[in-house]
């Protein structure tokens, strides 16, 4: 408990400076020198508090680099580059259990005899997938969800759902990466990812003019897709693919409709509406 009190009135001490810096401007001629001797204060039970835990400084330095690495990749304000064909998850695959390197997919309204309105998702001019309602009390379109699919499916070349059900290109049968990869435990943790998020955009606004997500949000990913390949994206791919997927969603659920397509190397979702 020592260092990690100290750490507490320690950094107490630091915010109580900065408050003389904002009552007194700069009269408070002392403000640099108080800092720095706050924060080799602060250094010290830091140092005291890895050490106690197992750790050194440059052990907990390097964890911290490792994770906003993930989170911040440095890219200057440019678009991500292009996927390599080799980077591609099933690039040793033949093509009938790859994933298409591009795609066009309509997802539009469908008859319905039930208490809710449909929709079905069309590839190649044929229905693929079942057909999906909301399964909720209010209009709140979850039935245009398969945007969430095909967004993993663009932006991380990874999605079990869209593999199995709307493209038909799982791994050759009878080997572990289809059935850990494609199987229905991957199938659940994607669709069980979807949900959560879902109803973590209904409480922000459904992500309109959201420019980050929160990062226990983003972990969440990261423990439903423990073990699997998905687990080598950055979660700053991850937090693309979800507005990549939301932003058609919107779109989807606007116009009753649409057609998205997809370009794995480009690593993009596009919308556009029924002709």
């Amino acid at each position: 408990m020592g260092p990690l009190l100290g750490l507490a009135g320690e950094v107490g001490t630091l915010l109580a400076a900065y408050k003389k810096r904002l009552r007194d401007g700069a009269a408070y001629e002392l403000f640099k020198d108080n800092v720095a001797e706050e924060l080799g204060d602060i250094l010290w039970y830091l140092a005291n508090a890895a050490e106690k835990a197992g750790l050194s400084l440059d052990d907990v330095a390097e964890r911290n680099l490792l994770k906003t690495s993930d989170r911040w990749p440095v890219r200057g304000g440019k678009p991500p580059r292009r996927r390599k064909p080799s980077e591609h998850f099933d690039a040793g695959q033949r093509r009938p259990h790859r994933l298409p390197r591009t795609f066009e997919v309509t997802i539009r309204p469908a008859a319905s005899d039930g208490p809710e309105p449909l929709v079905e998702v069309i590839w190649r001019n044929r229905r693929v997938a079942s057909r999906l309602g909301d399964n909720t009390y209010e209009d709140s379109g979850y039935r245009y969800h398969d945007a969430f699919h095909l967004a993993n499916a663009a932006v991380l070349g990874w999605s079990p759902v869209a593999r199995g059900q709307i493209f038909g290109r799982k791994r050759p049968r009878g080997t572990m990466t289809d059935a850990v990869e494609d199987g229905g435990r991957a199938i659940v943790v994607e669709e069980a990812f979807a949900a959560f998020m879902f109803e973590y955009a209904r409480q922000h606004n459904r992500l309109v003019n959201v420019r980050h997500l929160d990062y226990n949000a983003l972990r969440t990913f990261r423990i439903f897709t423990a073990g699997l390949e998905v687990s080598r994206r950055h979660l700053s791919e991850v937090e693309d693919a979800v507005f990549q997927g939301f932003a058609a969603w919107r779109q989807l659920k606007e116009n009753d409709g649409g057609v998205l397509r997809g370009d794995l190397a480009a690593r993009k979702l596009t919308y556009e509406p029924l002709a």
